[in-house]
């Protein structure tokens, strides 16, 4: 505890940036709690913010309290503190039996940081601060200035290293973590996930990019060479019939057309990846399918159909990740204002590991009967029908459907 409350003694003050506690023992307290330095009516605090389930808490602490506050937390809530500089950083890893292990390295920016109450946001990449693959990109300059047609790029970058962030816990803390990144195309977001997982967080991380243009690929991999970033590749492949690993724990799909993301998710499910984080492009299946005598009043409308069959189409691809065993969400991934592709579906994989599935649902309604359907409302049961029935009810059969019942047979 010694050599912690020291590391703590020495950053916490204006060239803090944040401290992240996280791999919490008790949710019902929080999952994460962050630090950061606030100026108070010119008085240097330090505002925590603790977030549970979907609420929010904060609280603000001068020094002595903010270390006292962390060095409590590591000692019974939290197993991890990442703590981030103007010119260190360091890692902090309780293990089960309370040993404590601190990794402290030099920071990559010393930019000053806006210390006032209500500064706008900070993002992870800081603009004035050069990363190396942003500038071969063409986001940055070479002294680290954003350039002018790509601040909606920069801040999607952001945004995205934000949920890498929020998942950080649910990556393997023991040898390599293997990731694909499937339809990576330029290969912005790709970059980004290896920066953050790798340098900044220092994890042994392996990632593969696959998309089908020889050309994009061959500059990912010059501009990986450059950086390098030894532990990222980039290769030619069609998604479908990718068969290149055995063991994945995330898999990426960002904006893969129509049923490649399908094919994506049905892939991620087989290797019983960890975590999937997909944001879908042009949803045309169900837009050709969708037919229902109820809704004919509202898909008449052409463009009314398009958006309602790409919203059903991402929603009934939550469900069935559930049935799976994964937690799911749908979360906006970027403004609308800035693409109208901007809806992400973020799944963990749930600790046990535990999805009904669909072939034995259906199985158990053909024996159960509509009186079992009945007696199974409010159920895993039932909530499994609940999504077959409305794609009946639809008439819709969508590729991921298809794919996990085939596996199943």
């Amino acid at each position: 505890m010694d050599e912690l409350s020291g590391l703590l003694r020495e950053i916490m003050n204006e060239k803090l940036v944040q401290a992240i506690l996280s791999n919490s023992r008790d949710k019902s307290y929080g999952d994460k709690l962050k630090m950061r330095p606030v100026l108070l009516q010119g008085k240097l605090m330090f505002q925590s913010t603790r977030y549970a389930g979907n609420q929010v808490f904060h609280e603000n602490h001068d020094a002595p309290g903010a270390c006292g506050l962390i060095e409590k937390l590591l000692q019974g809530q939290f197993r991890q503190c990442e703590i981030i500089t103007q010119d260190k950083s360091a890692t902090v890893l309780v293990s089960k039996k309370g040993k404590m292990t601190i990794k402290a390295r030099a920071a990559a920016c010393n930019a000053p940081r806006e210390l006032s109450h209500n500064r706008e946001k900070q993002y992870i990449l800081r603009e004035g601060c050069p990363v190396d693959f942003l500038v071969g990109l063409g986001v940055q300059t070479p002294d680290g200035r954003i350039t002018k047609n790509k601040y909606d790029k920069f801040r999607q970058i952001n945004r995205y290293l934000e949920f890498i962030e929020d998942i950080l816990d649910q990556l393997p803390r023991e040898g390599t973590i293997h990731v694909i990144d499937f339809g990576c195309g330029k290969s912005y977001l790709t970059f980004a996930m290896y920066y953050y997982l790798r340098v900044l967080q220092g994890r042994d991380i392996h990632i593969t990019g696959l998309d089908l243009k020889a050309d994009v690929i061959r500059r990912c991999n010059e501009l990986a060479a450059q950086c390098g970033y030894k532990q990222l590749r980039f290769q030619v492949g069609d998604i479908s019939a990718y068969e290149g690993e055995q063991k994945v724990d995330m898999v990426v799909s960002l904006h893969a057309c129509d049923t490649a993301t399908d094919y994506a998710l049905e892939k991620a499910v087989g290797w019983g990846a960890k975590v999937i984080l997909a944001v879908p492009c042009c949803q045309h299946e169900v837009n050709r399918q969708i037919h229902c005598k109820e809704l004919e009043p509202l898909l008449r409308y052409g463009v009314i159909k398009e958006r309602m069959s790409a919203l059903i189409t991402d929603a009934i691809r939550a469900g069935l990740l559930e049935q799976q065993g994964y937690d799911t969400q749908i979360l906006e991934f970027i403004d609308m204002e800035h693409t109208p592709k901007n809806l992400l579906i973020r799944a963990v994989k749930r600790p046990n590991g535990t999805g009904t599935g669909r072939q034995r649902m259906l199985k158990k309604q053909e024996t159960l009967g509509e009186s079992g359907r009945q007696e199974g409302k409010g159920s895993a049961l039932r909530e499994e029908y609940t999504l077959q029935h409305t794609m009946e009810l639809l008439g819709v059969n969508p590729t991921l459907a298809r794919l996990l019942d085939r596996n199943q047979v």
